[in-house]
């Protein structure tokens, strides 16, 4: 493959025109559409940043087949992006419910609550961070690949889905057990406070193990399906007319939902003093704009 066929390939992976790789490289769009056709060559240093915008070797984009190397390989590290990534957002949102647990635990142990609460508050920020970081890391990996091969074998997408089914199937089951077990307890136990908050602490660590089991199974059906990766990255990065004026039109409707939802919590903080009790108007909101984002936005293509 010569260099003017893998840079039309590469150039068509990523969605861009000539005009939008000639800006990214500045150079003019007559000087890419030259080297598609092999009338010119680009110099080194363009070069260099052509391997660096499509993550190929100097080897592969002058020699070699691009095409074929990437239907071989997974070049942009996608495999390993997305399980970290699922542990990213799995293991926070289990670890919150933990702390919880723990928060519960030392109270029913005796332990002043300033204690409990701080604890707990840590486990909190900790995950919170997690959150925060991974959410930008995974924003940032599909930056920089918006678009990659589908290298997964029918026998891997098989393989998982096989266990897909237990993962669900666990965590519900384990669900219900911990309500088993909690019913089982209270024949034994009286209703006081000590018993209570053992018990919650107990099922909220089962609950904590299912939500974990039910992100993971999850996170990891959807980073088989490489197609929707593709056509979701393309539309955000690449956003049609039509999907900016939705974009536009949701944007407008969550501005006016959430100057609504402000209105009403100060409306209701001044008239009635409910200041401390009136957030749940922004939870309404956040689902109003949910709401509008769903029906205003862009339509998920087949």
């Amino acid at each position: 493959m010569a260099f003017s066929e893998n840079l039309q390939f590469l150039r068509s992976r990523q969605n861009l025109t000539q005009e939008q790789l000639a800006e990214t490289l500045g150079v003019s769009r007559q000087s890419v559409s030259k080297w598609e056709s092999s009338a010119s060559f680009p110099e080194m240093d363009t070069i260099l940043k052509l391997c660096d915008l499509f993550s190929v070797s100097m080897d592969t984009l002058l020699r070699g087949d691009a095409a074929a190397e990437e239907e071989r390989t997974d070049t942009a590290g996608y495999d390993r992006h997305m399980n970290i990534f699922t542990w990213q957002v799995a293991a926070p949102v289990a670890g919150i419910l933990a702390g919880v647990a723990l928060m519960m635990l030392t109270m029913a142990l005796g332990l002043p609550e300033a204690i409990a609460t701080a604890l707990f508050l840590l486990i909190l920020t900790v995950a919170v961070v997690v959150l925060i970081a991974g959410g930008i890391q995974h924003d940032n990996f599909r930056k920089r690949h918006p678009v990659v091969p589908d290298f997964y074998t029918q026998e891997e997408r098989d393989a998982f889905h096989s266990r897909f089914v237990w993962y669900i199937a666990g965590g519900v089951g384990a669900i219900l057990f911990g309500v088993i077990v909690m019913l089982l307890f209270f024949s034994v136990f009286p209703e006081k406070e000590f018993y209570e908050l053992l018990s919650g602490s107990a099922f909220l660590l089962i609950v904590a193990g299912a939500v974990t089991s039910f992100i993971y199974a999850g996170m990891q059906e959807e980073k088989y399906q490489i197609d929707k990766y593709n056509r979701t990255n393309k539309r955000e990065f690449h956003p049609s007319e039509e999907d900016k004026r939705r974009n536009e039109r949701v944007g407008r409707a969550c501005g006016v939902i959430m100057l609504m939802a402000t209105a009403v919590y100060v409306g209701l903080g001044l008239t009635r003093d409910l200041w401390d009790t009136a957030w749940w108007v922004f939870a309404v909101g956040g689902i109003l704009c949910a709401v509008a984002s769903v029906l205003l936005g862009p339509a998920e293509e087949d």
